[in-house]
């Protein structure tokens, strides 16, 4: 990430490079995911992001500056979240858990179409590109679909304000959710404590360059 190339020996170029190319990823990785909680919730009734002015792909609607920052410097991080009224589903807890995933599937499918546009401009272009062109393209497409994957798996932890959080409360009865909810500052610090001391790093990366293998792999498949 950013922040990586900044404390390494890059030069001022490849940082520049990397930062131009890495806040599109991050508006785009931000703004479809929050649209797409916003959506799908619209869809299953729920009026209030649309009433909100937050169904949109406007990425300046989603926008968190410490969550962006930290999803460009370092690859994880986090948008204003879209508000959703579970009174307005007709189940509610099957409503928030399709919500709360439609975020991450967006992601997902992201990578997906960056991993095939890739495979597609090397297949097709690659003769045609000089070093120069040709090393941005890798870089942006690496970028963003590693981004979007990582962005995928990072909002699937269990605690608020993640998607995970959503997920728990709709497959856990509210007694037992509750009662883990109750240390949601607890397990927030040990969260971000083990993610800025590289702990969690390795399954977090572990996890993402798995799902990118399988997407690389179906995509040579198909092309």
């Amino acid at each position: 990430m950013l922040l990586s190339l900044i404390m390494g020996k890059s030069t001022p170029e490849e940082i520049l490079l990397s930062l131009l190319l890495t806040i599109p990823t991050v508006l785009i990785a931000l703004s479809f995911h929050e649209f797409a909680h916003g959506w799908a919730a619209s869809k299953l009734g729920d009026p209030t992001a649309k009433n909100l002015g937050r169904l949109t792909l406007n990425p300046f609607k989603h926008f968190s500056l410490v969550g962006s920052l930290l999803m460009l410097l370092v690859g994880f991080g986090w948008a204003k979240p879209v508000p959703i009224n579970t009174r307005y589903f007709k189940n509610p807890k099957k409503g928030m858990a399709i919500s709360a995933a439609a975020g991450p599937l967006m992601n997902l499918l992201l990578a997906f179409i960056g991993v095939v546009i890739y495979a597609l401009s090397m297949k097709l272009f690659w003769r045609h590109m000089s070093a120069q062109v040709f090393y941005a393209t890798a870089l942006f497409f690496t970028n963003f679909c590693y981004m979007n994957v990582f962005f995928a798996v990072f909002n699937l932890l269990p605690i608020p304000p993640f998607d995970g959080s959503r997920l728990l409360f709709a497959f856990l009865p509210d007694k037992q959710y509750f009662a883990i909810m109750k240390y949601e500052n607890v397990i927030m610090i040990v969260v971000l404590v083990g993610l800025a001391t590289g702990i969690l790093d390795l399954p977090f990366e572990f996890i993402a360059e798995k799902i990118l293998s399988g997407m690389e792999w179906l995509v040579n498949l198909i092309l």
